[in-house]
């Protein structure tokens, strides 16, 4: 493997992380060691706060645009640094400008290609798609370092068809959120869920492959690399099947054995 050491780095706001549960995942699968750290942010100071607020998207539909933020929006920021209450943050963020702001924190002892720095955050991370000229959530944003969304795990996947043309056929009859939540309760992934990090697990591993091989993604369901679109899928390929596919499970023998 090329990584030597992988360090996790925590997101205070969303407790069903488990970062030392899943420090034992990585070293049970990763011949590697894994050292748990708090946020990175959390001592950070007023400049950070300002480039982390001007990352915010307004414009769906263009491609990011500096944003010069408010004195309210950066006040924001520096709140969440140290928030341990808050649990979801559903403001959009290009990914790759966060990606940035997070790099320049590391420090420069610990840049080396060996050492891997994933990052967990409730921020929504999102990155521009040219297919068809907007912006999607994203759970994952892939390079060293990597990001995991927490907010994005919830928010980036589709929940059930059912629940969308239940949403619209109730919308003008004044829907009742609380039935409907109870409804598809199970169906996806809500904010608190005690399912939140084992499904963590398969992130890292597409983190970590996509740094080691150039590919994070699965095309097959019955993989925990499969890059899901629907919760349904998330939840089948992560918590049902929660294992790699065989050709996977055979590149991961390779990557353990270098």
């Amino acid at each position: 493997m090329k990584i030597s050491k992988i360090f996790l780095y925590d997101e205070p706001g969303v407790s069903q992380i488990q970062l030392e549960r899943l420090s034992v995942f990585l070293k049970e699968t990763f011949p590697v060691q894994v050292e748990t750290r708090d946020s990175i942010l959390k001592f950070s100071k007023k400049d950070t706060a300002v480039k982390i607020a001007s990352c915010r998207i307004f414009n769906l539909r263009k491609p990011y645009e500096k944003h010069s933020p408010s004195t309210e929006e950066i006040l924001f920021e520096e709140a969440n640094f140290k928030d341990t209450a808050k649990t979801e943050n559903i403001i959009m963020y290009d990914g790759f400008e966060i990606h940035k702001v997070l790099t320049e924190l590391i420090p420069n002892e610990e840049t080396s290609s060996d050492l891997f720095h994933i990052f967990f955050t409730n921020k929504l991370t999102c990155t521009y798609d040219y297919n068809d000229y907007r912006y999607h959530g994203r759970a994952l944003i892939g390079a060293n370092p990597s990001i995991i969304s927490t907010t994005g795990i919830v928010e980036a996947p589709a929940k059930p068809r059912e629940y969308y043309l239940d949403l619209i056929s109730n919308f003008t009859q004044g829907i009742n959120v609380e039935s409907m939540k109870q409804k598809y309760k199970g169906t996806y992934l809500e904010y608190n869920d005690a399912r939140l990090s084992k499904i963590i697990e398969g992130y890292l591993l597409q983190a970590i492959f996509y740094f080691e091989t150039g590919e994070a993604f699965c095309d097959k369901t019955e993989c925990r690399l499969y890059n899901a679109h629907w919760q349904k899928d998330l939840l089948y390929s992560q918590l049902e099947n929660g294992k790699l596919c065989e050709v996977h499970q055979q590149v991961l023998k390779k990557l353990t054995m270098t």
